[in-house]
């Protein structure tokens, strides 16, 4: 069938769409306690459901289970509409699946946070639930802070902890050549495999000289203290000095080339 797609078995092509007209009744008929408009309001907006869970399809988690996650989230948000606030339901409908969603992502997340901070995220997520509602919109971090009183960065840091994690190698853009991914994106480029060994290596050169020689290559590159300075420290000569930086610099340099 030409145009049919399927997302969790479902064929796309067969699935209801209802005019604003429609939505409208039938949102006002539900609110009334008309189980026959809360079922066509469900069947009339799965398409919104794929739409969202579409968002999480590379979590790793069944395309299965996220739809009858995101169905349990339309019907909430069916639930809670108020058809008299003057907002349209997908405006309203959007935020609450994707967060029944990431509620099922967090609770099934692989990587464990303290009890604490996952008591604040569930706090902040049925808050910013709750202001859509009112405002039309999602509200902002400081907005959901000031609501639940507590700091803006407390409601960023619970949100943060409860995200779901994703691939180093997953493409942040891919256009007419090879993917840019994330680890392109945070990788360390002075902390390398090569920088690692050069410095392995200089702390075992370090640690194989004498102490005197030690205590002059600290002072003078660490410190930044002058030939004289560290003359006057140790109680030497500043030839004495310069004597034993020179060789201690040069026994460095073979251990490097024999390493």
């Amino acid at each position: 069938m030409q145009g049919k797609v399927e997302i969790c078995g479902v064929n796309t092509a067969k699935l209801k769409v209802l005019s604003q007209t429609q939505m409208d009744a039938l949102l006002l008929q539900a609110k009334q306690g008309d189980p026959i408009a809360r079922q066509t309001l469900i069947e009339g907006n799965l398409r919104l459901v794929l739409s969202v869970i579409q968002r999480f399809e590379k979590r790793g988690e069944s395309p299965d289970d996220l739809f009858q996650v995101g169905c349990i989230g339309l019907m909430k948000a069916i639930a809670n509409f108020d058809p008299t606030k003057g907002v349209r339901f997908s405006t309203y409908g959007v935020p609450m699946i994707a967060g029944e969603v990431r509620r099922y992502l967090r609770d099934n997340s692989a990587i464990r946070v303290s009890r604490s901070l996952r008591d604040v995220a569930y706090r902040v997520l049925q808050c910013k639930e709750a202001m859509v509602s009112d405002l039309g919109r999602d509200p902002t971090n400081a907005e959901v802070a000031q609501a639940l009183s507590l700091p803006e960065s407390d409601v960023a840091e619970a949100l943060d902890a409860v995200c779901a994690p994703v691939s180093l190698y997953d493409p942040v853009y891919a256009e007419g050549g090879d993917p840019l991914t994330i680890l392109d994106q945070v990788k360390d480029t002075r902390n390398t495999e090569g920088a690692w060994i050069d410095q392995l290596c200089l702390q075992s050169a370090f640690r194989a000289l004498g102490e005197r020689e030690k205590q002059i290559l600290s002072l003078r590159f660490y410190d930044g203290k002058t030939q004289t300075e560290v003359a006057n420290t140790l109680g030497i000569s500043q030839a004495q000095v310069s004597r034993l930086e020179k060789g201690a610099i040069r026994s460095m340099r073979k251990s490097f080339s024999i390493s």
